[in-house]
């Protein structure tokens, strides 16, 4: 990967070790020298004053910048001719109080890493947002950039005078400079890390509200403020404030809080201290949207919120405590919602949704431990994954049932109080915890953060001639190349079936080791209709049913009360389908045969898109398009059937378009196209769009139609949507197109390249892309070399030849592998796309046997 200085762990230790930096001031030119914006670069003069504790020592800072003009270190001028962005700048004989400045011309980007430039195509006004985390402020400004030189920050911003300029700190002043340019100078910001801060300027639009003494503040472009959607964010805002406040005993620091949405942005937000970036496109709705769009959103909002105190407030010392930040913030997100906002089953969303991407992360050829050590910033970048987020907060759950929430709320305390406003590692969380419960953690820490892979727990069951337990106990296996065996605290829910529903008469707190735990506590209970482990989903840990339940939940899923007594029910049958234990098909049938009667938006929302991966991945494909027209047909029904207007009739109504494959189908799309679409169905923009992408995967639709439809929505949105619908395009031209523009020598912007490789393989084209698969393995290294970080990881993963299920496709994986040279984030990537073949292959032997 391109662009910047790979710094390791060895040398950020040693640099940690020499120097403490004082505080930097930053001044930034973001215009064209004639009032208008800049186009290429930007000027940025650095100041940064810091102590070494070896006078004499050599360092070096980081400037991935287009050329460096001058470094001047304690008035004396440095050489500045063995500058590189890959090297930094070095700096020689340091003193013990030093003054560095440095003079240098920045490049805006447009990969959404450093300082991003984007144009808006309604007004051509130019809106600029930061992305530094891992290591891209020094794409900015020179800096020290790692997390645990912590330092203060104050910014003098230079811009078109109708611009607005946010920061992480208050606008201390402005200043008219003439000829149509205004300078903002900020305040001295509050101590934190690098790649935490920001710098957003723009013609934002923005709305401002004062809550409990905090400065609330939300930003869009000014094309958007009709879509903002201000009043439901401040209400997710101050409810995950209050909520915060009162658990962690330790008020939010900063005077403000602001919110920026912007576009083009490559993840879903960023908990830059005090000034969040929010990503547009998933968080402003310019059409009509689900509950689980709308919980997406206050989930997103609360997670980042968590991070003032995780992460901004007490920021890790290294990247191999990434885990942790993400893993807490994740879980205090739900643990927010489900307690203080209207989305009170959140935790069925974290386990239908973003479990599942970790269980599914966990389970390939690149897992690793929750908790591992990253030897450098490459390592890093490949590592937001799964596990990281996701496994992580479920072991932070389950660590909460091991030790009672009270207590790990005043640990929670502790650790903030103790280490505000520095840096911290997982061990003196553990150790505030431990203190607080008075429980002895570090074995749960080795069983559950430094072993990989996911446990199994399966009921094994006796019923004597009375109807009751005879025997009951739980088994727990292990992958053989991962044989660890953990403890878990689980639920476990006796179920008994009551005309059509299906009644929790008990629920047991069990703990559980080893390969088999005995529970007499269950022998002579009269035996329930549904065994169901892990109930209430305390512990992290695929799940089996017993035949008895197993049957009974078949017939009946739709009678358990609990939304997340029946997301551990779709789990299982999902977990079942991907091991190769249930057949596709059958997995189909149950969709199609218990969705429609499901009430929770996140069980329907994920259930529909696993039928659909199901069928696209691990159904045997001479029964696929049967596959299809079922899930198609359950769809139209169940549209009709809902309340018009609903969030279920759109739901459903989307799935109908995505399973559309025959002619009655794509014509029925057209109909809704031209205005006769169902009672209720809002077919507004974005449904619109969804139609075009869907018949333009079937051959229906041409790219004079897809011209025609970006004329009606002349936006940021509807020319990503319109890059989108010309990928899906079911021609070879088209493909090819697709494929010479994102393996061309010239980097795409973020946004073109994410929609055309979004479009480029489509489960109805894989005859179609099938040429593709072998010049994938011709093109990958180049692109790889070439392009920044993010965009590199986002082709080795979307142009992998995932739907091209073959042995022919795990041959070329493996003679490419062959090559020990490969960088080690990138072997890891390809791997990772060989797993889903094997695993696609093994799935579709069993559909074809259940034939």
């Amino acid at each position: 990967m391109a662009g910047i200085r790979n710094l390791t762990q060895v040398e950020a230790i040693e640099r940690a070790r020499l120097l403490d930096v004082g505080r930097y001031d930053i001044t930034l030119d973001l215009t064209d020298g004639t009032g208008g914006p800049g186009e290429r670069v930007f000027r940025v003069t650095t100041r940064v004053d810091f102590s070494c504790t070896e006078p004499g020592a050599t360092t070096f800072i980081e400037a991935a910048a287009d050329r460096v003009h001058s470094a001047t270190l304690n008035g004396t001028p440095l050489d500045v001719s063995g500058w590189s962005s890959e090297r930094g700048l070095a700096l020689p004989g340091l003193a013990a109080d030093n003054q560095l400045v440095v003079e240098a011309d920045f490049l805006y980007s447009n990969s959404g890493q450093g300082l991003h430039r984007s144009v808006d195509p309604v007004d051509k006004e130019v809106y600029l947002y930061s992305q530094f985390e891992t290591t891209d402020a020094q794409r900015t400004f020179a800096c020290f950039d790692q997390p645990d030189l912590k330092s203060v920050y104050t910014w003098h911003v230079t811009v078109p005078a109708h611009w607005t300029v946010v920061s992480n700190a208050q606008v201390e002043s402005t200043q008219d400079a003439g000829e149509g340019v205004k300078i903002w100078h900020f305040a001295e910001s509050a101590r934190m890390s690098t790649y935490i801060t920001a710098i957003c300027a723009g013609p934002y639009h923005e709305v401002r509200k004062e809550h409990d003494g905090i400065d609330l503040g939300l930003y869009c472009r000014a094309s958007m403020r009709q879509y903002l959607d201000a009043d439901n964010i401040f209400q997710i805002t101050t409810q995950g404030f209050d909520f915060f406040h009162e658990q962690f005993a330790y008020r939010y620091p900063l005077p403000k809080y602001d919110q920026v949405f912007v576009p083009e942005f490559n993840a879903g937000a960023m908990e830059n201290f005090g000034c969040v970036v929010h990503a547009e496109q998933h968080y402003i709705f310019r059409s009509q949207v689900t509950a689980y769009e709308y919980e997406n959103r206050a989930n997103t909002i609360t997670h980042e919120m968590a991070h003032m105190w995780f992460g901004d407030l007490v920021t890790m010392r290294w990247w191999d405590d990434l885990w942790l930040n993400e893993s807490f913030a994740e879980w205090a997100s739900h643990w927010c919602n489900a307690n203080a906002s209207q989305f009170t089953d959140a935790w069925t969303t974290f386990l239908s949704i973003r479990k599942n991407w970790g269980y599914r992360q966990d389970q390939l050829s690149s897992t690793h431990p929750v908790y591992c050590e990253m030897p450098d910033v490459a390592a890093v970048e490949v590592n937001f994954d799964g596990i990281t987020y996701a496994k992580g907060a479920s072991v932070i759950k389950q660590l909460v049932a091991y030790v009672g929430i009270d207590a790990f709320r005043n640990g929670l305390r502790d650790y903030f109080a103790r280490h505000a406003w520095g840096n911290a590692t997982f061990d003196d969380l553990l150790t505030a915890l431990e203190s607080a419960s008075g429980v002895e953690l570090r074995e749960f820490s080795a069983q559950w953060l430094k072993t990989a892979q996911v446990n199994t727990l399966q009921p094994d069951i006796s019923i004597g001639p009375d109807g009751a337990y005879a025997a009951v106990a739980v088994l727990q296996t292990a992958p053989e190349q991962y044989p660890a065996l953990r403890t878990h605290r689980i639920g476990l829910g006796l179920y008994d079936l009551v005309g059509s529903d299906l009644v929790r008469r008990e629920l047991v707190e069990v703990t559980v080791s080893g390969a088999r735990t005995e529970l007499p506590q269950l022998v002579g209970k009269p035996a329930a209709d549904v065994l169901l482990l892990n109930d209430d989903d305390l512990s992290y840990a695929k799940l089996r049913l017993d035949e008895r339940s197993m049957d009974t939940v078949i017939n009946h899923i739709s009678g358990l009360s609990s939304s997340l007594s029946r997301a551990l029910c779709w789990g299982a049958a999902w977990d079942m389908v991907r091991d190769g234990e249930l057949a596709a098909r059958d997995y189909v049938a149950l969709v199609c045969n218990g969705l429609p009667q499901e009430r929770d938006m996140s069980l329907v929302t994920a259930s529909l898109a696993q039928a659909q991966g199901a069928l696209s991945y691990y159904a045997d494909q001479s029964w696929a398009p049967a596959g299809w027209a079922m899930l198609a047909a359950t769809a139209r029904r169940t549209m009709s059937e809902a309340e018009p207007g609903g969030g279920f009739q759109l739901a459903w109504a989307r799935a109908y378009a995505s399973a559309s494959r025959s002619d009655s189908e794509y014509d029925l799309l057209r109909e809704w196209l031209n205005g006769d679409a169902p009672q209720g169905l809002s077919v507004d923009t974005e449904l619109r769009w969804r139609l075009i992408q869907s018949l333009a995967a079937g051959g229906r639709v041409n790219e004079h139609d897809i011209q025609a439809e970006l004329d009606r929505d002349r936006t940021a949105s509807g020319e990503r949507q319109a890059a989108i619908a010309s990928s899906l395009l079911a021609t070879p031209e088209a493909k090819e197109a697709v494929w010479r523009r994102v393996t061309g020598p010239d980097p795409l912007p973020n946004w073109l390249q994410r929609a055309l490789l979004a479009g480029f393989q489509h489960p109805a084209q894989v005859a179609l892309t099938a040429p593709y698969a072998a010049r994938y393995f011709d093109a990958v290294d180049q692109v790889w070399a070439t392009r920044d970080s993010e965009p590199a990881q986002e082709f080795v993963e979307a142009a992998y030849p995932s739907l091209h299920i073959t042995q022919e496709t795990v041959d070329a994986t493996d003679a490419w592998l062959a090559d020990p040279d490969k960088p080690a984030s990138l072997r890891r990537l390809i791997g990772e796309g060989r797993d889903g073949i094997v695993r696609a292959l093994r799935a579709r032997a069993k559909d074809s046997a259940s034939a």
